[in-house]
């Protein structure tokens, strides 16, 4: 019997194994302890930087995949908001420490890029990929135009502060203690906004919303497997994160970048590198429905939930964050939204929709990287 127990609880850490070595990404988690000695040896900061930033992709995926596997053991109403709530866990873990050490302009920059990189860069990428060799590829409009409303509120309320703080004082730099509050009344709007959303998609109209097709399959990990994963993901995620943070001021500085840039676009490209490449897989595979959603459920979430949380933290820690972002970033956010509102309205796509979506994004991160630093 004990031997029966042993090769069993094998054959489950196995399975625990595969599962995460599966994805041509997690191979980047060879660079987890790379990371770690760069960091030790106090080796240049570039170094720890670039590395410490790839090997949170693959953990991100596999925190959301862990998430996911949970999910099938705690029911449908549970598991969605498991994966609501914990889908954007590295974008917060990265705020977090980055607030923690006074980056507040790296915090608000990865909120935009996370957003604006999701609606033009996956989703473009999706449909570029997906649409090749294809004359159309079709997905649920109704699904689509509800979270592109959300955006849109979520673009109206970000965009406020901004305006009052414009109008009021004359600039946008957000040191009025008037701004703050209303950042922080802004951040409860949007927060209750998002549980309303839940409510909305998971009980009252969660057979409207229900046009996604789902695979069957059993879970590959059991319940006690799949809170280990998670738990060490999280971990994980958060070492990674305080080093990557530890390094950006001077890594920045020694690559010519500005923090700015280094948030908008290559901290929020690191936090969202697993979605962006499961969501061109669906694409590929000709799952547009589910692509488009990973794509705008993403954007939707760090609007009104990862901001608010993120606002709130910014006020525990002491070091109160407004929601003023510059007039580049609101104009970027704003043209995403009015972009995705005019490649979903009729539910179809084509490969060229991708190319034009795709485009707008590298001018946007060319005009980011100009952005001179404050």
């Amino acid at each position: 019997m004990s031997r029966w127990n042993d090769s069993r609880g094998d054959l489950r850490w196995r399975a625990v194994a595969r599962f995460a070595r599966e994805g041509w990404l997690n191979w980047l988690l060879l660079l987890l302890p790379v990371s770690w000695l760069l960091e030790l040896l106090r080796l240049p900061a570039v170094w720890v930087f670039t590395a410490s930033a790839l090997a949170i992709i693959p953990l991100a995926g596999l925190l959301g995949e862990a998430t996911e596997e949970l999910a099938h053991w705690v029911g449908p109403g549970v598991g969605g908001i498991l994966n609501a709530t914990l889908g954007n866990a590295t974008e917060l873990i990265i705020g977090f420490f980055a607030l923690a050490a006074g980056l507040q302009q790296v915090v608000k920059a990865s909120i935009t890029g996370s957003i604006i990189g999701n609606i033009l860069l996956v989703l473009g990428l999706a449909m570029l990929m997906g649409g090749w060799g294809r004359e159309r590829q079709t997905f649920s409009r109704t699904h689509a135009g509800a979270n592109s409303a959300m955006l849109f509120l979520a673009v109206v309320a970000l965009v406020m502060p901004a305006v009052l703080d414009l109008v009021v004082f004359g600039s946008l730099e957000p040191t009025a203690p008037l701004v703050e509050l209303l950042s922080l009344l802004v951040a409860v709007v949007l927060i209750l906004t998002y549980m309303g959303s839940l409510i909305f998609s998971l009980r009252t109209h969660r057979l409207l919303l229900s046009s996604v097709p789902e695979e069957p399959r059993r879970p590959r990990l059991s319940l006690v497997e799949s809170l280990i994963v998670l738990t060490i993901a999280t971990a994980a995620v958060a070492i990674e994160s305080e080093i990557l943070v530890g390094t950006i001021t001077e890594a920045t500085a020694t690559l010519g970048l500005t923090e700015f840039f280094v948030g908008v676009v290559v901290v929020a490209v690191v936090g969202n590198a697993a979605e962006h490449s499961a969501a061109v897989l669906m694409a590929i595979r000709n799952r547009m429905e589910l692509a488009v959603t990973i794509a705008t459920g993403s954007s939707t979430q760090v609007a009104l939930f990862v901001a608010p949380v993120l606002v709130f933290t910014s006020f525990l820690l002491g070091q109160p964050m407004s929601l003023v972002f510059n007039g580049l970033e609101i104009v970027g956010i704003g043209l995403s939204v009015v972009a995705l509102a005019f490649v979903v309205y009729d539910g179809e796509s084509n490969w060229f929709e991708g190319l034009q979506l795709v485009a707008v994004y590298l001018v946007l991160a060319l005009a980011f990287y100009f952005v001179p630093a404050a």
